[in-house]
């Protein structure tokens, strides 16, 4: 039984499990799950996913929480997880393969956000929404009273320092060892200043913890987010930074600008966000460097990323400026 057909079945045991009669059935794509798009008879369109060993039970009861209160309390357009025929909200199956009981899958059924990925660079006023739009995720916190059971990652030292030993036991697949020093005097340097920051309740909550532009749609030129597969404790700058990583310098402020019309910034803000825009950055490339098919990508990036990597460690401000590249010979 080859991993295509092991999937399969599972897809078919989950929407017996939910008692859908359905007519579409679309991959999407595979990350620390295996997503589908579900169109049945009645017109739903539904989200499923086979998750990852990443994520346990608890994680996923958890995130499924998460999402309740923003779609339920703070108003939030997200999606949302379904309970099958027996009340569950997680489906627990095993695939088979050669005769062999294989591990336990989880499998979560949720509802559709519609929307559409923007094409091409978005406008000033999309980015100022999105920047309104996790302002008010961030906000939708300080109501959020979570079960005794809840449990979601923790976005900081500690993770980083996860991230950052797999991309260093993997970096020269990515970078030439002459540039590698960079990024290792920012590993020393990040973690000494995320250790210096005091988290309040002004400044850390929960956080999405993946916003970039492909965790985003667009319906009605509204943003809506999606995905929150990453979400967990962390800054609130943590987000922000995620959402900044891709875009040039004048988005940036067209986002910050949206986001701080609805959430005041601190005054030091600036600083802090480039260190974790960094931390971001070096987190991505670890969890890509084990892809062969993106090696090809993070290389011809790091023309950039080394680029950033010097105004950081020489404390230079570099967010809302044009960064030349360095020529990696």
């Amino acid at each position: 039984m080859t991993i295509e057909t092991a999937t399969r079945n599972i897809v078919f045991r989950a929407l017996k499990a939910y008692e859908l009669v359905w007519t579409k059935i679309e991959y999407i794509k595979e990350s620390d799950s295996i997503t589908f798009k579900i169109e049945t008879e009645n017109k739903q369109k539904l989200l499923l996913r086979i998750h990852g060993g990443r994520c346990s039970r608890e994680e996923i009861l958890s995130e499924l929480e998460w999402l309740r209160h923003l779609s339920q309390t703070a108003d939030l357009i997200v999606p949302e997880g379904l309970p099958d025929s027996s009340g569950s909200y997680i489906l627990e199956t095993r695939s088979e393969a050669g005769g062999e009981a294989q591990p336990l899958n989880y499998v979560t059924l949720m509802r559709w956000v519609e929307g559409e990925h923007s094409e091409g660079n978005l406008l000033d006023e999309q980015l100022y929404a999105v920047g309104v739009m996790l302002a008010g995720i961030h906000e939708a916190g300080k109501q959020f009273v979570p079960s005794g059971e809840f449990t979601r990652p923790v976005w900081g030292a500690d993770s980083f320092r996860k991230e950052w030993d797999k991309l260093e036991k993997h970096h020269e697949l990515m970078v030439p060892e002459a540039w590698w020093k960079l990024y290792q005097a920012a590993a020393v340097k990040i973690p000494g200043e995320l250790n210096a920051m005091a988290p309040d309740p002004g400044n850390y909550g929960l956080i999405h913890g993946d916003l970039h532009g492909g965790n985003v749609v667009f319906a009605a030129g509204k943003p809506r987010a999606i995905d929150f597969g990453r979400c967990g404790y962390g800054f609130y700058l943590y987000d922000l930074a995620a959402a900044l990583l891709e875009l040039s310098p004048e988005q940036r402020r067209s986002l910050i600008g949206g986001y701080s019309s609805v959430r005041a910034l601190e005054p030091d803000y600036e600083r802090k966000l480039e260190c974790f825009f960094i931390m971001i950055m070096i987190g991505n490339y670890s969890h890509h460097i084990s892809n062969p098919d993106e090696l090809p990508s993070l290389r011809e990036e790091q023309t950039y990323a080394l680029a950033y990597l010097r105004e950081y460690l020489a404390d230079s401000r570099f967010l809302f400026d044009r960064i030349q590249p360095i020529e990696i010979n």
